[in-house]
């Protein structure tokens, strides 16, 4: 079988340590490309399994058709110089991407909003993936198959050439899948790492070029706009439209970007939809969901007592801190995931360096605790993502558990549907099974719905009676509106278990009701005046 070193590959072709570098740092770049794209675009499309599905299938797809074409392409032509001629091609792209990427993504949005009318997200993420992914990681899926050519000499030793080539990719892809996650994202950004990892590619193709003392241009060519690309991509925040923007950071977690004017300070987790936590500096009540949550220790039998209050999804504790000011007595403790939210909590958003904070999901947390609570807030939900762990039938019985004799479960649901098989219907029917007695309210003029349950038959009438007791009149006409708008509800048997809840689907077919009522009125404006209107 001939050696693909005679094909042009000069010295640095016939040791094999430097072809099973490449394996290893090509297997390595795919994995990190991987994960960054999940985080170029969760802060516009949400980190759902259903982005994460379009993100692993685009890229497999692009995999796939490159192991195709490398394939034949070493058989036609086993030139070394292609092989890394187009790694030098895909370490500018890769690069390029945190800058070029957002741009795209909101071309794709803005051009499907008037374009179609159903599965606005999923068009969107999956044509964002094809354009702006697809391309590079076809032309790293040529490297495998183009390897095998030059470093298998001879049948003898085939098996083990291409085993150890295999090692190596896979190996690679391991710590590809590790360094973002733990180390360079959370550290340097998402922008950095893209640059981190397409300069690896870069400098793979330069030391092939220079050792075989070919490909001048290409080199320069490629380093030039290489240098351009990485300098570009730290020039666009996520939401490069906000100028007056307080904060954007990057978490293990989440984007987070922090925006603040006179009255208020607000955090949000992704830019094109959604509001996570919202705090005002007045301590006037918010007119939003926090406000009607406070009904909760009005429906236990002593509401000023000292009772416990446990909050899953603490986020930046706004509902902590407005249930501070009016229940002084109150034991709060809170659990956040995310340590940096917990953080910003404390810097941006005057969170009581008192209230304690776990960072821990919420599920695991309750699972390690043999405490119990009076109430028990529930507000994990972003969005369309819904942890599944923390919708299930097995959940709510575990929060069950964990509240005293007549306590009280309030579960935030940020995404208002009316569907009969909407993800609201679910999660109402999976706690009414749970819990004795359910009741919710709509947030006016917002999307949130706010539901309280307890297997006290007692909680709307305490509510009706603590109400009319309360001395601030601002606070007792909120409880009083919440208590004339409660909402019996009773099960209708659609269930979230462990084994079966389908919360992104439900989640996605929601947001995407939303996104279309809001933008009928776009639509409606380009159809009657065309473009112009449309801009103007």
């Amino acid at each position: 079988m001939p050696s693909g070193n005679s094909a042009g590959g000069g010295r640095i072709l016939k040791n094999k340590l430097y072809l099973y570098l490449t394996e290893f740092f090509a297997g390595m770049s795919v994995m990190a490309v991987e994960l960054g794209a999940s985080r170029l675009l969760a802060p516009y499309f949400s980190s759902s399994q259903i982005v994460w599905t379009i993100i692993i299938g685009t890229i497999m797809i692009a995999m796939a058709l490159g192991n195709l074409y490398g394939g034949r392409s070493a058989d036609k032509n086993p030139d070394p110089d292609k092989l890394y001629g187009r790694m030098l091609v895909a370490a500018v792209w890769i690069a390029a991407i945190p800058f070029v990427g957002k741009l795209v993504i909101l071309l794709i949005s803005a051009l499907l909003v008037v374009s179609i009318n159903t599965n606005f997200l999923i068009w969107a993420a999956f044509l964002s993936c094809m354009i702006v992914f697809v391309y590079p990681l076809f032309l790293l899926g040529t490297v495998t198959p183009s390897l095998v050519k030059y470093t298998v000499g001879s049948l003898d030793d085939s098996g083990k050439t291409v085993g150890t080539l295999g090692a190596a990719n896979t190996i690679g892809s391991i710590i590809g899948t590790f360094v973002p996650t733990f180390i360079s994202i959370p550290a340097v950004g998402t922008a950095a790492t893209f640059v981190i990892f397409s300069g690896i590619l870069l400098l793979l193709g330069i030391i092939y070029f220079v050792s075989v003392r070919r490909g001048t241009v290409k080199v320069i060519i490629s380093a030039v706009l290489f240098t351009a690309a990485s300098a570009a991509a730290f020039t666009l925040g996520f939401a490069f439209w906000e100028k007056t923007l307080t904060l954007e950071d990057e978490s293990v977690y989440n984007y987070l970007q922090v925006r603040e004017d006179d009255s208020r300070v607000i955090l949000s987790t992704n830019v094109l939809f959604g509001v996570q936590s919202v705090y005002m500096k007045t301590e006037d009540l918010t007119g939003m969901y926090y406000d009607y949550a406070l009904a909760a220790p009005f429906m236990l039998e002593k509401p000023q007592e000292a009772h416990d209050m446990l909050i899953l999804g603490m986020g930046t504790g706004t509902y902590a801190t407005q249930c501070r000011r009016y229940f002084d007595s109150m034991a709060i403790e809170g659990v956040e995931i995310d340590e940096k939210i917990t953080d910003l909590a404390r810097d941006y958003f005057s969170l009581d360096a008192s209230v304690p904070v776990a960072s821990y999901d919420g599920r695991a947390y309750l699972a390690g605790t043999d405490k119990k609570y009076d109430i028990i807030m529930v507000d994990a939900y972003q969005d369309i993502t819904i942890p599944f762990q923390m919708s299930s039938q097995e959940f709510f019985a575990m929060v069950r558990s964990h509240l005293k004799e007549n306590g009280v479960m309030i579960v935030n649901m940020n995404m208002i549907s009316d569907r009969e098989d909407g993800i609201n219907a679910y999660l109402q029917d999976t706690i009414a099974s749970v819990f004795g007695h359910v009741y919710t309210v709509n947030v006016q003029n917002a999307t949130n719905r706010e539901l309280f349950a307890s297997d006290n038959p007692e909680i709307a009438a305490l509510l009706e009676r603590n109400a009319a007791e309360i001395g601030n009149a601002q606070l007792r006409e909120m409880m009083q509106n919440v208590s004339g708008a409660l909402v019996p509800y009773q099960s209708g048997g659609r269930l979230l278990t462990d084994d079966k809840a389908p919360v992104e689907l439900l989640g996605m077919q929601t947001i995407d009701d939303m996104i279309s009522r809001e933008l009928g009125y776009y639509k409606k404006k380009l159809e009657e005046e065309g473009i112009a209107g449309l801009i103007g």
